[in-house]
């Protein structure tokens, strides 16, 4: 008998009931806007902000509407200009050159790897192309950050971290989102904690988090944070930075409290799903698997493998046959973006000339999302479906 797959690919944890009994506290209490807190009160938000920093060891947390919004944010702390060049990863999501292109500014791709991390090779060819990085973690993966940052010291670049998919994960022990001058982080539905929409800007300078505060729409309200720089940043900049507001609210900040206390939990289980949907699919012909480095700590969330080198058609048919047994599989290399999947020559607000390496590469990534409330022995079963329809197509051809 064939086995087919019954979980649902976009369904995602409910919400902690400390987090539920939160929000109702915050709703009946009719104060949502974080700045509108009772006497004595540091409200939701900004008890968030101060934990996360805490939990992840920065000085200065902003809580903010997207992860878009963050990237945003951080680039106009930094300076970046309209018609700046900066550079970020042809393997991304579209928020990315999109939080590029809202400053005026214009993306530098720079190619990826077949461990789908940014090419550091082609990161140093390019480097005395702009001032600044993007650096998109994307879907979890982690470069040598070693070697990175030492390219972008050599040459004054500024990095900023999309830390999106990288929540809880490191690099030889330490933080993603610790390296660069700034990092950001969604917790969008689909991300390791969930607001629905939202996200975080942390950095250990604080006179670009001064600047993010005032850009955020603080109404010159900063002295009620617990993770900002001393009030003695904003003297001056707060006559110089617009308000482009995007504020998290006391609401989200409820909801979210709870979920970062047990992050620790969620990635070891996240953890335990991917290794067992990656083991699974060990020696599938045809079927690369990522290598994933010793000095990274990643949280599997999401699974990668590439189908290098196959017909167009041929995958087509592997995602149809997957589909049909109840495994969502989504691809990268399509000409057309579909859903979330979209590549660098996508964006055509944003100018590219074609990266053969890595085009290789990206025409033969597949995605797969892995939900926590699928089980252990769910995900076995993922993986038996997508080496059968793998290997059947693979020897057909």
């Amino acid at each position: 008998m064939t086995e087919v797959f019954t979980g649902s690919f976009t369904q995602q944890e409910p919400i902690p009931e400390e987090g539920i009994e939160a929000a109702l506290k915050v709703m009946r209490s009719g104060r949502l806007h974080r700045y509108n807190v009772a006497a004595g009160e540091a409200g939701e938000t900004a008890l968030l902000e101060k934990e996360f920093a805490d939990q992840l060891g920065v000085k200065y947390c902003l809580a903010v509407a997207s992860g878009g919004y963050a990237m945003g944010a951080a680039l106009r702390a930094m300076g970046v200009a309209p018609g700046a060049r900066v550079l970020t990863n042809a393997f991304t999501l579209a928020p990315v050159p999109g939080a590029i292109a809202s400053v005026g500014a214009v993306p530098v791709f720079v190619g990826v790897t077949e461990q789908l991390v940014i090419d550091l090779d082609d990161l140093e060819a390019k480097a005395d192309q702009a001032e600044v990085l993007m650096l998109s973690h994307m879907r979890g993966h982690l470069c040598d950050m070693d070697r990175l940052m030492e390219i972008c010291r050599a040459n004054n670049i500024r990095v900023i971290e999309d830390c999106a998919h990288t929540m809880g994960a490191s690099w030889r022990g330490v933080a993603s989102g610790l390296w660069g001058d700034m990092a950001c982080y969604s917790t969008q539905t689909y991300k390791h904690v969930n607001s629905g929409e939202g996200g975080f800007l942390v950095s250990n300078d604080p006179e670009l988090m001064a600047k993010a505060t005032i850009l955020s729409g603080s109404y010159m309200l900063y002295g009620r944070h617990l993770a900002a720089p001393d009030p003695s940043y904003f003297e001056e900049i707060k006559y110089l930075t617009p308000n482009v507001s995007g504020r998290m609210d006391h609401l989200r900040a409820a909801i979210l409290r709870p979920q970062l206390r047990n992050l620790a939990a969620q990635c070891a289980a996240w953890n335990a799903r991917y290794d067992t949907v990656d083991t699974g699919l060990a020696d599938t012909p045809g079927l690369t698997r990522i290598a994933r480095p010793e000095e990274e700590t990643y949280v599997g969330s999401s699974i990668q493998f590439l189908l290098l080198d196959w017909e167009e058609a041929k995958i087509h048919e592997v995602i149809a046959r997957c589909a049909k047994r109840g495994v969502e599989l989504k691809w990268f290399g399509g000409k057309e973006p579909v859903a979330f999947t979209s590549r660098y020559d996508s964006w055509r607000y944003a100018p590219s000339e074609p990266m053969p390496k890595s085009d290789r590469v990206l025409k033969g990534v597949i995605d797969m999302r892995i939900p926590l409330t699928f089980s252990v022995d769910g995900c076995a079963l993922i993986a038996r479906i997508i080496k059968a329809e793998v290997s059947a197509v693979y020897q057909a051809s």
